[in-house]
């Protein structure tokens, strides 16, 4: 089995929008594989056609793309699953529903064998059994102990068992646990563990009303046909593995029987449980990768709407669960696949916290050029009503981005850290007017405009050969600051005055950046509206 090429499958089921964490178990699937030079599998298990949504398949898809997660194998360039087979596809289709005749011959070989039964009883029956055993202070359970007094074919007489195949398809395919065995497992994760037989139930396998295999059945014929080496999942898929082990011995597949790893769960932030959508709701962060909305119209948030970048998102995933066994944090892609190993995969549960996230977004942000940085703002600035005669050239925004970057978690955050670059401000916060634009500041107000009327226009982006912002915004300062000085005023008053004035309120980037950017046209204009409203 070791030598084999390690090939990996994700198998999410397409019941809706896919969590933060079944994109986690994507990921760890996919660094393993490829650590190995191995291939990662896209297989959706479309087999509960009650739970099925419209859409989900293509959501799922979707978000792997975004996070730069492209299978080998189950999708095709343009992001579609395959249905038919091809040299670099050969084991399609990769959609559990397309494959319903594969999994009916191999049902009906465990029956053959011994391993499985057909079961009649309907869902009236077994709810009423299981009423029956809760007044009796029990738990029903459709297992070895209770299998040969219901309705099935270990206890019907032959001839009936045919009729009622022929007739009816109210029945299902069960397996037939052996009974007081126990069962010797092995996870790569939490290493060895044991299991009787006699604390299983005996699983439906099959389910002749829609011709479907459950999952059970249908993720251990794929992962075999398809020659799954690693099967790495979430730890709700730990109480199956006995199960699973069992069904390779049943149908003779032992030798080539895959490796097993299960996930902890992600938790919420106080560490409380599993992570859930209302978590993110009742905290505001998001738990899917992509915005989704259902068929009710309800939105949820997601990641990329949020605006995370697609490799702060994996950085932050991967490292919930995992952990290098260094001080490093960022990681690209790349990195992350050559330094992932299942060894360093924690038993625990992780908790999620939406803080470390912001942090991871923060830290790729200000990982990239300001020439990137523009460009993005720039595509922000297009649903933005901006009041300004020139709008900033992409020069002139590449210089406010490096200015403003390191302020910032999200490229969204830059209209909010300076959005009166843009509009001038509608109105005036009453504490800081209060404050600030007292009789002393009035007084000395004229004296202020004919300083920054005598600043050379140069040094604004007013004049089209402007001086950089690193050479003009040293030279605005220090000419504001001199003329502070020589009057002995108070420096915090005068400045704050102008910046409720450029502002609306008495916070914001520095006054000679201020300056710099809206050009000394504009910012008279501010000053002598904000005097004659005020």
């Amino acid at each position: 089995m070791d030598q084999k090429k390690r090939r990996v499958r994700f198998a999410p089921s397409p019941t809706g929008p896919l969590h933060m964490g079944g994109v986690r178990t994507a990921l760890y699937n996919y660094l393993f594989a490829k650590q190995a030079g191995g291939d990662f599998i896209l297989r959706i298990e479309d087999t509960d056609s009650n739970r099925f949504v419209p859409g989900a398949e293509k959501y799922i898809i979707d978000s792997l793309r975004w996070c730069g997660i492209y299978p080998d194998e189950g999708v095709d360039a343009e992001g579609n699953l395959v249905s038919v087979p091809s040299e670099r596809h050969p084991h399609a289709p990769y959609r559990q529903s397309e494959r319903k005749p594969i999994y009916r011959k191999y049902a009906q070989q465990l029956i053959d064998a011994g391993w499985a039964y057909y079961a009649f009883d309907s869902a009236e029956e077994l709810d009423a059994k299981r009423k029956e055993a809760e007044a009796n202070k029990q738990t029903f359970s459709y297992n070895h102990a209770s299998r040969n007094s219901l309705k099935n074919s270990l206890t019907l007489p032959e001839d009936e068992v045919k009729k009622l195949l022929e007739t009816t398809d109210n029945w299902t395919i069960r397996f037939k646990n052996p009974e007081n065995r126990t069962i010797e497992m092995d996870d790569m994760i939490r290493g060895h563990i044991s299991m009787n037989t006699n604390t299983l139930d005996d699983k439906v396998l099959w389910k002749a009303a829609d011709q479907l295999p459950t999952y059970h059945l249908a993720n251990i014929v794929d992962d075999h046909l398809m020659e799954i080496t690693h099967v790495i999942r979430g730890e709700e898929w730990l109480p199956s593995l006995p199960l699973h082990y069992l069904l390779y011995e049943a149908f003779g597949w032992t030798d080539s029987q895959p490796h097993f790893a299960h996930l902890s769960l992600l938790l919420k932030p106080d560490g409380k449980g599993k992570l859930s959508k209302r978590d993110g709701d009742r905290l505001g962060f998001p738990v899917f990768p992509l915005r989704w909305v259902n068929a009710q119209g309800e939105v949820s948030r997601g990641y990329r709407e949020d605006g995370y970048y697609p490799q702060a998102f994996i950085n932050m995933l991967a490292l919930l669960g995992w952990n290098p066994g260094t001080e490093q944090e960022i990681f690209t892609l790349e990195e992350l696949t050559q330094l992932f190993s299942m060894e360093k995969v924690v038993k625990s549960g992780a908790r999620f916290n939406p803080e470390k996230a912001k942090w991871f977004n923060q830290e790729y942000l200000r990982m990239r050029s300001n020439e990137q940085l523009a460009c993005e703002f720039e595509e922000l600035l297009r649903s933005f009503t901006c009041d300004r005669e020139r709008n900033l050239t992409h020069a002139e925004l590449t210089e406010l981005s490096g200015l403003i970057k390191e302020r910032a978690h999200f490229i969204t955050d830059f209209l909010t850290i300076c959005p009166y670059i843009f509009a001038a401000p509608t109105q005036y916060d009453e504490k800081d007017t209060r404050k600030f634009w007292t009789d002393d500041a009035k007084a000395i107000m004229p004296q202020v405009i004919a300083r920054i009327e005598s600043i050379d226009c140069k040094y604004t982006v007013d004049c089209p050969e402007h001086v950089p912002a690193a050479e003009a915004v040293p030279h605005i300062e220090e000419s504001l600051t001199s003329l502070i000085t020589e009057n002995g005023w108070k420096m915090g008053a005068v400045m704050n005055a102008l910046r409720l004035f450029f502002v609306g309120q008495a916070k914001g980037l520095g006054i000679a950046d201020i300056i710099y950017y809206l050009g000394k046209k504009e910012a008279l204009r501010r000053i002598r509206k904000a005097v004659e409203t005020l």
